[in-house]
């Protein structure tokens, strides 16, 4: 017997058809008319060679062939609306779940062990794996593979119609040095600034960050002699050195070091990082997905980060 294109419909109104032994009644309790389901047990006689149901003075019979299929197909039916219906119904409290999160590293300082801790709260028994990455579109990569279920990074260079991008936070950026710098005790204005040795953090290895752009737009620039691809090692180096940092605020707020910098506003207008939830359209719909999209938007909207305009 060929099973190809098989129509799940058609093991449904067999399974009707069992229970109520009438074409009228099986046609109601599943929702559709006389004609179509006669149609429906044409289509079965058909695809398994039998009559399978013949008329008897109580309604109709079922021959042995329907016999056979009758537990078989009806378990069948049972675990698919089964699995249907916990896929359905999602419980954050008692599901053990296994979700993976990828996370760029300033993502995974500021987020994850909040996340952690609301999960721990209400829901145990779910676990999270996370992994971090470095490169913006790499999150893409991560996403189609399936090994991640949710990015949290800065936003791909370029997103294609699979892939959402929802806004987190922004990170705002402030320029740092040692409080022993020659340069912290008088104004940080733009010459200044230019004339200072530079560290730059380029998680993806660049040697021409987002400051270099705007500088090179009014045809300036800096002077860049360290540069790494970590963002959290910075603060120690630039409280050890006479480096100049321009770095996001976020990574700058560290019990371990910020007593140690003085923190300025740049001398030029640098727009703010954002930081966003990324996701593949296969994963949009399902109820665990979305109950973790949620978690991880509230757990930013309760810590009053700042956040990007709608």
């Amino acid at each position: 017997m060929d099973l190809h294109g098989l129509d799940l419909n058609l093991l449904v109104a067999f399974d009707a058809l069992m229970t109520e032994r009438s074409v009228t009644k099986a046609a109601r309790r599943i929702g559709r008319t006389q004609p179509a389901m006669s149609a429906a047990l044409a289509r079965l006689r058909s695809l398994f060679n039998d009559e399978l149901f013949v008329r008897g003075k109580e309604g109709l019979q079922p021959t042995q062939r329907a016999m056979d299929l009758s537990k078989p197909i009806g378990r069948a039916l049972r675990e698919i609306r089964q699995t249907l219906r916990i896929t359905d119904d999602f419980d954050p409290r008692e599901s053990t779940l296994t979700f993976n999160i990828a996370m760029q590293e300033h993502a995974a300082f500021k987020v994850a062990p909040r996340l952690i801790e609301r999960l721990r709260t209400g829901s145990p028994s779910i676990a999270l794996h996370v992994v971090t990455y470095g490169a913006r579109d790499e999150a893409i990569t991560l996403l189609d593979s399936g090994e991640a279920d949710i990015a949290i990074g800065v936003p791909p260079r370029s997103a294609p119609g699979r892939i959402f991008v929802q806004p987190l936070f922004e990170e705002p950026f402030v320029c740092v040095m040692r409080k022993g710098h020659p340069a912290a005790g008088r104004p940080l204005d733009l010459d200044t600034y230019l004339s200072l040795d530079h560290l730059l953090v380029s998680p993806e290895g660049d040697r021409f960050g987002h400051t270099d752009t705007v500088l090179a737009r009014r045809g300036l620039s800096r002077r860049l002699s360290v540069t790494v691809t970590q963002m959290y090692p910075a603060p120690a180096l630039i409280a050890t050195s006479d480096l100049v940092g321009t770095l996001m605020l976020g990574v700058v707020d560290d019990d371990r070091w910020k007593h140690h910098l003085k923190i300025r506003q740049p001398p030029i207008d640098l727009a703010p990082c954002p930081y966003v939830m990324i996701w593949h359209r296969r994963n949009d719909k399902h109820p665990a997905q979305r109950w973790l999209r949620a978690c991880i938007e509230s757990v930013v909207q309760a810590e009053a980060w700042r956040t990007p305009a709608a």
